[in-house]
């Protein structure tokens, strides 16, 4: 018997080791083929939400069903679960390389049935093949193990998914085109499911048919309420937080990688059996949502790089107690599927809700702190001390909740009595709640009462008062707040400002970027000279509608915008009045501007300013090789094309000078710093690149100043394309030198 067991514990290893493969490979292109169409799909769709969204309820549509599909083959005996999956993962191979085929949209179609259409024709099988895999080799797993806990493999999925997630923007978009992308991704496809029949060679010949579940039908609804709930929660916060970092702290590129990554890692760190991390989730936890929560609702954009931070610890400390506490509940291996499927829905309600129904019910990030009083309802607490203990557990228990609930709300209305001068009475209100949550924690009421009230003093009610008040527009792209001085309005998405209204007689001076001495300016005021009377301008992105008082008599004017939002703040609302003052008979057009350039005819402008790439979230598929063939097309033979390449984090200019390169135009630079009397009119530096192919236009505009300076290539990077485009070379953190 000694003999033999080196042999059943390396046999034991072997297997396991290739069910992690397997599901860490299968995982692993999931979080691949998700960006990759996407970034296949955005030239050809666009990048409206309303394309977005089809594209994720797409993806939680197909993970939903290949959940079902795996909890559907439990029915069968593994190695019937195993052929049936093996003819799939082979019939699913037909789809391969991945590719949108030829099929074009129509111009003007509806998204909302041509996204599914296009993606599901694409991905679909693969994309259901695939997704199964995590939960239905866990299920083969405890078979061929004889038993053997397969709860721990999960980790393997979610460390494929985290491994996916970071190698696509920083290793596969960077060095490889889409096609070799697809390609990468059909050989990993081959390896994964090469690695699925091995596992299938591992089951027993004669495993004994699935036994019927003798669980009470109330048990099992109880059961899959509690799942989906704790999957919920961290799913919809990590939505929620990434909206909330990027719309109200700071707004950086590829921000969205580190709340979906500290997600997928909450999982190998929570399902595990350990005493110690229980004892810590369930006393630290309830501590970390107290002070947090309520630090970031508040949103001091002071500290805007900690406020992230601290962020991300509360996203991590939250996830990590639900999953723990899910890992908790978890059934037997014979409902492992529906576990899993039970947490798979949840995950999409969450979803659904941050990301879907969040922008269209509220209109600022609301769903964050809901979301965290959710947390503080569900996640596992224990008191404190032992003098806590004692309380909550005696005859005193409901008597004291009752007292703390009072005191919060006693505590709350007095900090907020308006009669009271300062701000400290505030900051001593919250003192005093968190008190009370301290002694509260371990009792999920009270301490969420206290919760409720801590966020309530700090942010939450000074965003009711900005909701009432009307100042405040939300959609899809994020957060409009309308800020008014005495002398001023602005316009800020999130911490970007997207435009400054002066008032009185200064009302038609254009401000911020735009002066008459940046690069747009001299551009617009030498259009009647270039062009004539009856000029045409074009200008893609329209903030407050600033440029449209470079308009003039005879004009033809027309404005590109993706955000219906925005039309309603600087054309049909009171908020700003450049377009009626300016240009009221200036065209709006809504949707993609790459899109509705198409529809133009050629030569249809003289001249076109972009100004779409301010934000953190620059749309790449406008700065593309192809895109400016597009507006090439568009343009006269004579015209000018403004390129804005003003952006804290990124260095545009060498994508602009790839593009130019390749597309043979000329081009020139102008830095433009605001004088004294220029910052008095709300001036800000701005960067523009002007191109063209007529060496009259660009002379034109080097004779209207001499700081124009020739647009210089970098050595290496030939710019973007709809086949080649990655945000990482041009990351100023990663440049050496400044641009």
């Amino acid at each position: 018997m000694n003999e033999t067991s080196p042999i059943s514990r390396d046999d034991g290893a072997a297997r396991r080791t290739l069910f992690v493969a397997a599901i860490l490979g299968g995982s692993f292109l999931l979080f691949l083929v998700q960006p990759m169409v996407a970034r296949m799909a955005l030239p050809r769709l666009g990048g409206a939400p309303a394309v977005w969204n089809s594209a994720m309820l797409v993806y939680q549509a197909l993970l939903l069903l290949g959940y079902g599909y795996a909890h559907w083959l439990g029915r069968f005996r593994v190695r019937t679960q195993a052929g049936i999956h093996l003819g799939l993962l082979a019939l699913a191979a037909l789809w391969l390389p991945i590719g949108l085929g030829t099929m074009q949209v129509p111009v003007g179609a509806e998204p909302a049935l041509w996204v599914p259409w296009l993606l599901v024709a694409a991905i679909g099988p693969l994309f259901l093949a695939i997704s199964a895999q995590a939960p239905l080799l866990q299920r083969w797993f405890a078979v061929a193990s004889h038993g053997r806990d397969p709860y721990a493999l999960y980790a393997a999925s979610n460390i494929g998914s985290f491994a996916g997630l970071l190698a696509y923007p920083l290793l596969v978009e960077p060095l490889l085109r889409l096609q070799c992308q697809s390609w990468l991704w059909t050989i990993g496809y081959a390896i994964v499911a090469l690695l699925v029949l091995g596992c299938a060679r591992r089951l027993p010949q004669n495993d004994a048919p699935p036994q019927a579940r003798t669980e009470r039908p109330a048990t099992v609804a109880r059961d899959w309420v509690r799942w989906i709930a704790l999957a919920l929660v961290p799913s919809g916060l990590m939505l929620a937080t990434t909206t909330f970092l990027t719309t109200d702290i700071v707004a950086v590129p590829l921000l969205w990688v580190l709340p979906l990554g500290l997600y997928l890692l909450s999982f190998p760190v929570a399902f595990r059996s350990s005493a110690l991390l229980d004892d810590l989730l369930e006393r630290c936890v309830p501590l970390v949502l107290l002070l947090f929560g309520a630090t970031l609702v508040a949103g001091d954009s002071r500290l805007a790089y900690f406020n992230a931070l601290i962020g991300l610890v509360l996203l991590f400390a939250v996830a990590v107690a639900c999953h723990a506490r899910l890992y908790a509940l978890r059934p037997p291996p014979e409902r492992l599927t529906g576990f899993y499927l039970a947490m798979a829905l949840g995950g999409a309600l969450g979803g659904v809700f941050a990301g879907l129904l969040a922008p269209v019910l509220f209109d600022w990030t609301y769903e964050y702190p809901l979301l965290i009083l959710a947390a503080g309802l569900l996640i596992p607490q224990r008191a404190l001390t032992r003098e806590f203990s004692r309380l909550w557990a005696g005859r005193y228990r409901l008597p004291a909740a009752a007292v703390l609930c009072a005191l919060v709300m006693v505590i709350v209305w007095a900090a907020l009595d308006e009669r009271l001068p300062g701000p400290m009475h505030v900051q001593l209100g919250f003192v005093a709640v968190a008190a009370i949550g301290l002694v509260a924690v371990g009792v999920r009421w009270p301490f969420t009462v206290a919760l409720a009230g801590g966020l309530f003093l700090f942010g939450g009610y000074s965003a009711i008062q900005t909701s009432l008040s009307g100042a405040r527009t939300r959609s899809y792209f994020g957060v409009y707040t309308v800020g008014d001085k005495p002398d001023q309005r602005r316009l800020a998405h999130g911490t970007t400002v997207h435009g400054i209204q002066l008032k009185g007689a200064r009302a038609r001076r254009p401000t911020t970027y735009y002066q008459a001495g940046s690069g747009v300016g001299q551009a617009m005021l030498a259009a009647p000279a270039l062009y004539g009377t009856h000029a045409r301008i074009g200008v893609v992105g329209l903030g407050t509608g600033t440029l449209a008082c470079y308009a003039r008599p005879g004009q033809d004017w027309r404005f590109f915008e993706i955000d219906p939002a925005v039309v309603h703040l600087a054309r049909d609302s009171s908020a700003f009045s450049f377009i009626r003052l300016c240009a009221p008979q200036a065209q709006i057009l809504v949707g993609d501007a790459r899109l509705r350039l198409s529809e133009l005819p050629s030569a249809g402008l003289d001249l076109l300013a972009l100004d779409a790439f301010s934000s953190d979230a620059v749309p790449m598929h406008l700065m593309t090789a192809e895109a400016f063939a597009a507006y090439g097309r568009v343009l006269s033979p004579e015209g000018l094309l403004l390129v804005h390449i003003s952006n804290r984090f990124l260095a545009l200019a060498p994508v602009v000078a790839g593009a130019a390169k390749t597309g043979g135009w000329q081009g020139l630079r102008l830095v433009h710093v605001p004088t004294a009397l220029e910052r008095q009119d709300e001036g800000a530096v701005s960067d523009w690149i002007a191109l063209s192919r007529s060496p009259r236009a660009l002379a034109a505009l080097k004779a209207r100043s001499g700081a124009w300076r020739p647009l210089v290539a970098e050595p290496g990077f030939d710019g973007w394309t709809d086949d080649h485009a990655s945000l990482v070379p041009v990351l100023r953190l990663f440049r050496a030198r400044a641009d």
